[in-house]
């Protein structure tokens, strides 16, 4: 995520509950995978999860993108 969509997110946390538990869940998700690259060797399952956490991950930044958009769209 680009830190100037990150900026526009930020500003809209308390306003919109949706935006802020997508973005609670994207950082938690974020967490999860630094761990898993901080490992120098991933079990099978671990490596299963992983990519698990990935597609979670661009799940919730395509969710919160598209309340963005609404946001941009509304600005204009």
């Amino acid at each position: 995520m680009e830190q100037r969509e990150e900026e526009i997110i930020r500003r809209h946390l308390d306003q919109d509950q949706e935006l802020k538990s997508l973005y609670t869940e994207h950082q938690g998700l974020k967490r999860k995978l630094e761990e898993f690259r901080h490992k120098h060797y991933l079990t099978t399952e671990e490596a299963i999860e992983e990519k698990r956490i990935q597609k979670l991950k661009l799940a919730s930044k395509d969710r919160m993108m598209a309340i963005l958009g609404r946001y941009q769209h509304e600005a204009r």
